[in-house]
């Protein structure tokens, strides 16, 4: 038993405290420290065992009273246990504040804690454990900086400080220098290798945030080698081996946890992760009861976000979303960021969205998104609220991702498919197509509504077989597929048979199967699908097994009014108006409001010319739909737009009223609509019939541009009436062009009226040849149309008048003329023949007038005829006579170019042979000056040997000399031939460059051309004519020159003498 010996004042006794057994009321040894004046470090002894034994009452009694004003007047001297007592004080407060949920009276903790250290640090102010005290004061606080100055002050003084150093690795910690923080917790142990095991914690948690989890693991099982029971190594490890997401190491994991829940009941780490384990087995009582200790254990905000999320958790799996909610709320109110744990954002978005609160369940799923960006069950959701909230774009774009992120989950292609629907029908078909895939390829059951909705939007971009599939395939097996056999069909009916008895027929049919034993069962599910596959059907044009479809739906459903609309729709493409009105009867009997029964209806009426009663039918149904029925306004516009031409009688202001009815009503429907494009196209005609052009023709393009991009809308009136419109303003040639768009694109060429349109625009525009061709199409089209065959007559008459008003016409225009009018009084003569000229509204008057205006103009074009024929014969000869005259100048230029070939190539050959003579006059030039040379060095010879009887005397005096003079002579007789070979080669040269300029000279008279250049042949001097004087003087000066050469050179030698 450990006691406490306290000496008596002035005695030797002292008086025996067993520390195990200290009284629950300190005053009794406060007294006796008082009295005693006991040395300040049993104060503290004392504290310290009240405060391990939990007495924390008595623990800062015994600290107070020790720091006391009495007792530091009675151990002023003493310093370093007065310092320690408040430090002590100091760090107690501290961590109240640091364990406080409450804000102010965190705050009040901190500041008693600061009152303590700052009290102790007037007694030393450079005591090292009241800077380290302050330090975890400024830690807890939250003030790094300033924790990081009071820890470098202790450090300044002593590098080796262990506190300080565990200190500043904690600063370094939280600021996120994981490198610096392990640093430190080192160094820490290389100075103190005695350490508690915590402090390899440091050391573990260090290496986990820079992600050496190799080297965690072996620093946390260190901690676990020197403190086999350290909870938070424990539970470290545990973490760890949860995160491999194995079998064995979620196993290994969950007996760490439950170690560490054996050591320390109230580790809130180990709470948390049990409770998580527990939720997934099911056990919901075990999770809630961990959860609730967990809270109460801990103060940590992030710990106690991940206990209020299991709790939330369990209460959302339960269905009790009200508890969920609360509970997951709490959970994000004690982080401070979504990236501290986002789970509950998600969780709680789930809870909002199911509660209908979308605004701030969109704000929460978008913080999980901060987080995890690619989260594709966030963006999922957040998918889905926005299309709720009726924000597609952005919908689209976070569906879109979503099917990106995780290409294999079908249900982001059907919401995707199902937002896309209404805006882009193909994006939405491949969506539901890559889900149908992805169902199969998993060996999923397809749902019935993804195969429906595939077909339908075959069905609308008019993929009728593609559809047919998709909707067999969503019926599956059943009796309605031996009715879709269309040869099976061919044969169910004898020739002949009427519509209506085939409907009994019918009917009887699957009462026979019935009877005999054949179960005609249909699926609630799949009506639908079997409705859409008569439809397609139709659009096959297989109305027969359409509407055996259709009576199959009727046979077990008689209130589905929608099959009997399409029957009756049947019967009245049939052109059985009676069996259509029956059909539309038996569907008003089951609704008598039916707005699409009652609209059909009110057709057939305003078809059967019954005005009055289509109006109260049409009427009746806008009534039916509390007056917001959008189609039956509009069917009520046409019929006000239709009766003001009923009247017999024109009157402006009959139509007038019914305009303005009309359009009040297309406006009425545009007001609540406005992309209502058949109450557009009404407004419209209304524009139009106006005189309006421009307004009208404004409003159909923009119809015609908006129908132009729905593959679903088919109006060709949009078309013709825009077509119209430029009519009326005199653009002939946009208004055929938009004929012909619409006959081509929506008629495939076999609408006779719109041809008639045609014609009539090419009439005013004066286009009678194709105004003819386009009446003969519409002819071939409907053969018993009599109006087409006048029209054409009255073209001819057109075409005929015109060209014979042609100044200047050909005889096989003229000639034409005749053939066409010859057809016009033949047809206009078959129309005065015919009995029911009324019923096509002829008049036999009028046709008549054509017939003798015809015959008048055939007369006429027969006088043109010869008058054409005899113009066109004075033409012909007038183009004989010049084609003559053109022959007669090709002739004469001919020869003409072929003289100058002639003269061109006479001229060549003159140069030619020129240039040859002169090439021969220098080779015998060269010759003679070459024996000139050598008969005069003859001379010399001759010369020197007369000389040589002279004295001896001279003859050795004028040797030397003479034999210089020979030398000099010598070359000056080769430096003449040079300069002689190099003025030949310059005159020959000068003779091919200036060939053009003396060829004139040398044609009259060449020899001159030689005299002139020093080179006269002497032997052609008695064959040649006279020469001029100057060439007589050039000679001359020539020969005496050649003569007085060997005096020239014998003087030089006699002057040098």
């Amino acid at each position: 038993m450990a006691c406490l010996y306290i000496p008596v004042k002035s005695s030797e006794e002292v008086v025996q405290v067993a520390l195990d057994q200290l009284p629950l009321d300190a005053t009794d040894i406060i007294d006796i420290l008082k009295a005693e004046q006991a040395p300040l470090n049993l104060w503290l002894t004392i504290a310290r065992e009240y405060f391990k034994q939990g007495k924390l009452e008595q623990f800062l009694q015994i600290l107070k009273d020790g720091s006391s004003p009495e007792v530091d007047e009675n151990f002023a001297d003493v310093r370093y246990e007065r310092i320690a007592i408040l430090n002590a004080l100091g760090a107690y407060y501290s961590y109240l504040g640091k364990i406080e949920t409450k804000q102010g009276e965190k705050e009040e903790h901190f500041i008693t804690a600061s009152h303590y250290y700052n009290k102790a640090s007037k007694i030393d102010t450079r005591e090292p454990s009241t800077w380290i005290g302050k330090g975890q004061l400024l830690l807890a606080k939250g003030d790094i900086d300033q924790a990081f100055n009071a820890f470098n002050i202790v450090l300044d003084g002593d590098g080796n400080n262990v506190p300080a150093l565990l200190g500043l690795a904690c600063v370094y910690f939280s600021r996120g220098q994981y490198s610096d923080s392990l640093e430190l917790h080192k160094r820490a142990l290389q100075v103190y290798p005695q350490c508690p095991a915590a402090v390899r914690l440091g050391i573990a948690l260090s290496h986990y945030k820079l992600g050496h989890l190799e080297k965690a693991k072996q620093a946390f099982h260190r901690v676990l080698q020197l403190d086999p029971e350290n909870v938070e190594a424990l539970v470290a490890l545990g973490i760890s081996d949860l995160q491999t997401n194995e079998a064995n190491g979620i196993r290994s994991g969950m007996e760490k946890m439950q170690r560490a829940f054996e050591i320390y009941p109230y580790c809130a780490m180990s709470l948390n992760y049990l409770a998580n384990h527990f939720f997934f087995t099911g056990q919901h009582f075990l999770v809630e009861q961990l959860t609730e200790t967990a809270l109460s254990a801990t103060t940590h905000g992030p710990t106690k976000s991940h206990s209020f999320y299991n709790l939330a958790r369990s209460y959302h799996s339960k269905g009790d979303y009200e508890k969920a909610g609360m509970y997951y709320l709490a959970s994000v109110q004690e982080i401070n960021k979504p990236h501290e744990y986002v789970l509950p954002y998600y969780g709680l978005g789930q809870i909002q969205m199911k509660m209908g609160d979308l605004i701030n369940a969109s704000s929460n799923f978008q913080k999980v998104l901060e987080v995890q960006p690619e989260n594709y069950e966030t963006l999922k959701a957040l998918g889905n609220i926005y299309v709720q909230l009726e924000q597609k774009e952005r919908a689209q774009q976070l569906l879109k991702k979503a099917t990106k992120v995780n290409p294999q989950d079908p249900e982001a292609f059907l919401d995707l498919g199902e937002l896309l629907i209404s805006t882009d029908e193909c994006a939405a078909l491949d969506a539901f197509e890559t889900a149908h895939n992805l169902l199969k390829m998993g060996n999923e059951e397809v749902p019935i509504e993804l195969l429906n909705n595939i077909g339908v939007l075959h069905f609308e971009r008019g993929e009728f077989e593609l559809a047919r599939e998709m909707f067999m395939e969503a019926l599956g097996d059943g009796m309605w597929s031996n009715f879709v056999d269309v040869k099976t069909q061919s044969t169910q009916y004898p020739t002949g048979v009427s519509s209506s008895l085939r409907q009994h027929m019918e009917l009887r049919l699957f009462h026979r199967l019935e009877e005999q034993g054949t179960s005609v069962e249909l699926p609630w599910d799949k009506v639908s699908s079997l409705f859409n596959l008569a439809r397609v059907l139709e659009k096959m044009h297989d109305s027969e097994a359409a509407s055996i479809l259709y009576h199959l739906i009727l046979f077990k459903y008689p209130d589905y009014t929608d099959a009997y609309l399409r029957l009756a729709a049947i019967a009245r493409a049939q052109n059985n108006i009676q069996l259509s009105l029956k059909l539309i009867g038996d569907a008003l009997k089951v609704d008598e409001k039916c707005p699409d029964a009652l609209l059909m209806l009110g057709d057939l009426k305003l078809k059967s010319d019954y005005w009055v009663r289509a109006k109260d039918i049409f009427l009746t149904a806008k009534e039916a739909n509390d007056l917001r029925d959008s189609y039956a306004t509009v069917c009520l516009g046409n019929w006000n737009f239709e009766a003001a031409y009923r009247n017999e009688k024109k009157d402006s202001k009959f139509e007038t009223m019914h305009h303005q009815k009309a359009k009040g009503l297309y406006t009425e429907v545009l007001l609540q609509h406005s992309d209502n494009l058949y109450a557009a196209n009404g407004a419209g005609m209304v524009f139009a019939e106006r005189g309006h052009f421009d307004v009208a023709k404004d409003l159909f393009t923009q119809v015609q541009e908006a129908a132009s991009g729905s593959s679903n809308v088919q109006m060709p009136d949009i078309w013709i009436n825009l077509a119209h419109v430029h009519f009326a303003q005199g653009n002939f040639a946009l208004a055929v062009k938009l004929y012909q768009n619409c006959l081509q694109r929506f008629y495939y060429n076999t609408e006779s009226e719109l041809l008639l349109y045609i014609a009539r625009t090419h009439y005013e525009a004066e286009q009678w040849k194709d105004c003819k061709m386009s009446l003969l199409r519409a002819i071939h089209l409907s053969p018993s149309n009599y109006t087409f065959r006048f029209n054409v007559g009255v073209a001819v008459q057109k075409f005929s008048s015109s060209t014979l008003q042609k100044t200047k016409k050909s005889v096989d225009e003229v000639q034409a003329t005749i053939t066409e009018l010859k057809n016009a009084v033949r047809l206009f003569s078959f129309l005065t023949a015919g009995s029911d000229l009324r019923c096509h509204g002829f008049n036999k008057k009028k046709i008549r007038t054509h017939v003798r205006y015809s015959q008048h103009l055939l007369h006429v074009a027969k006088v043109h005829c010869e008058v054409a024929e005899h113009v066109e014969q004075q033409n012909q000869e007038r183009i004989k006579v010049w084609r003559q005259m053109e022959l007669a100048d090709e002739s004469l230029r001919k020869a003409e170019e072929q003289r100058k070939l002639q003269l061109e190539k006479k001229k060549q050959e003159d140069e030619l042979k020129q240039i040859m003579q002169q090439e021969e006059h220098l080779e015998r030039i060269k010759e003679k000056w070459k024996s000139n040379a050598s008969t005069s060095k003859r001379k010399n010879k001759s010369h020197t040997e007369d000389e040589s009887g002279q004295g001896e005397k001279k003859r050795r005096k004028g040797g030397k000399r003479k034999k210089e003079k020979k030398t000099r002579y010598e070359s000056e007789e080769a430096d003449a031939a040079v300069g002689t070979q190099k003025e030949m080669e310059h005159e020959d040269a000068t003779c091919k460059y200036q060939m053009n300029d003396i060829e004139d000279q040398v044609k009259n008279n060449p020899q001159d051309f030689l005299a002139a250049s020093g080179l006269e042949d002497t032997d052609a001097e008695d064959n040649a004519p006279a020469p001029s004087s100057s060439a007589k003087g050039r000679r001359r000066a020539l020969s005496e020159s050649d003569e007085e050469e060997p005096m020239n050179v014998g003087g030089g030698v006699e002057d040098e003498k």
